[in-house]
């Protein structure tokens, strides 16, 4: 019998990613579920090709024009819980949701107690004390679809929790690696989103310039296998064949090595436990040549310095870390704000941070509200 599969998020990067993944697995998953916040003839388009049972758009003001184009007989859902409610469908729920709204899927995919593959880091930073209250529900796992995470994923097979001596994050460096920080003086936003290695939206690609992306990793990494922060380290490895690395006790390091292609992550969280038939990311040895690592500019890129912060202050820090940079991102892609001044804007935004405890979503999205209000206010004022 087929795995049922639905996938929220299905019209940006990882969703239509785990649509080929799907496709090329033949018979083995079938998709019962697609989601999205507001592309509408995209999802239409899926909806002809695969044939689910529901289609949901966050955006209600589109539920019309939606109808009008899925095929007969498919249910149409809309609205700001529409996308949270796919949860319940199938075995195994994608969250390819970008940013902040996808901690509604994965709170629910995890409180039914299905699978969630997760590619959606905003969850477990923004909401890791509310979601860890939901992952001991019976049948509910996280399997990540982070290249990285899915990479420490994979390693740890190797071992038992008592023997990791630490975690080892790969980063690519971004386009800016070698630089210093002199350097980077009126940086373009087309220079940011030009990724040396990896084809992505251009908020990530934005994060991974300035290396926030990386630090947002080291805290989605303590969520997800509770190792503490200072068993967690960064490595910039600008080939980004090596995803990540997971060093024992005995002093082995196991190792998780590919081609860069999100979707050799996606089908291991779609067929976990066992593996895809499919080599995405197969390496030809003879043409790997040579693999660099070296320790990351703390100087010239000091947003991750300030996610290990974050992390380590806990509680709603990093949410409050979260919002301030969606707000930070955003200015820059607007041209309302230099790229040196997105770290200096989340600095002086955790500045104001007050503590608020996480009890609920509703807590969550309260903090998330002030942060981005504490941002904006912050990068207006620069601006004046």
């Amino acid at each position: 019998m087929a795995t049922t599969v639905s996938i929220v998020g299905s019209t940006g990067s990882i969703g239509t990613q785990t649509l080929d993944v799907v496709a090329a697995e033949g018979d083995r998953y079938e998709v019962v579920a697609l989601g999205a916040a507001t592309s509408v003839e995209l999802l239409a388009q899926q909806a002809h090709a695969v044939r689910p049972k529901v289609v949901a758009i966050a955006d209600a003001s589109r539920a019309a024009e939606l109808e009008e184009r899925v095929p007969p007989g498919t249910e149409v859902r809309a609205g700001d819980e529409a996308l949270a409610s796919l949860a319940t469908l199938a075995d195994v729920v994608v969250n390819g949701v970008v940013g902040f709204a996808g901690l509604g899927v994965t709170v629910e995919t995890l409180r039914a107690g299905r699978r969630l593959a997760l590619a959606n880091k905003e969850s477990l930073i923004a909401g890791g004390p509310v979601v860890r209250a939901v992952r001991d529900t019976p049948g509910a796992e996280i399997v990540p679809v982070d290249s990285e995470h899915c990479a420490l994923h994979q390693c740890l097979r190797a071992g038992g929790s008592s023997e990791v001596r630490r975690l080892v994050l790969t980063a690519s460096g971004g386009p800016f690696r070698g630089r210093t920080r002199d350097d980077l003086a009126g940086i373009t936003v087309e220079q940011a989103l030009a990724h040396p290695t990896w084809s992505m939206g251009p908020k990530i690609t934005v994060d991974s310039s300035t290396l926030m992306n990386k630090g947002l990793e080291v805290i989605e990494a303590h969520e997800l296998f509770g190792v503490p922060y200072d068993a967690v380290e960064v490595v910039v490895h600008p080939q980004s064949i090596v995803h990540s690395m997971v060093e024992f006790t005995d002093g082995a390091t196991i190792a998780q090595l590919s081609n860069p292609d999100m979707r050799l992550p996606i089908a291991y969280a779609l067929g976990y436990p066992a593996r895809s038939g499919v080599a995405f990311g197969a390496l030809d040895w003879t043409a790997v040549g040579r693999l660099d690592f070296e320790a990351p500019d703390l100087e010239t890129f000091p947003a991750l310095a300030l996610a290990y912060a974050a992390g380590r202050a806990g509680g709603s820090a990093p949410a409050w870390l979260n919002a301030a940079n969606e707000v930070a991102v955003a200015a820059f892609l607007d041209g309302n704000l230099d790229w040196l001044a997105i770290a200096e804007v989340l600095e002086a935004a955790l500045d104001l941070h007050d503590g608020t405890v996480l009890s609920d979503v509703d807590s969550v999205i309260d903090v998330d509200r002030r942060a981005r209000e504490a941002a904006r206010s912050i990068v207006k004022r620069r601006r004046t």
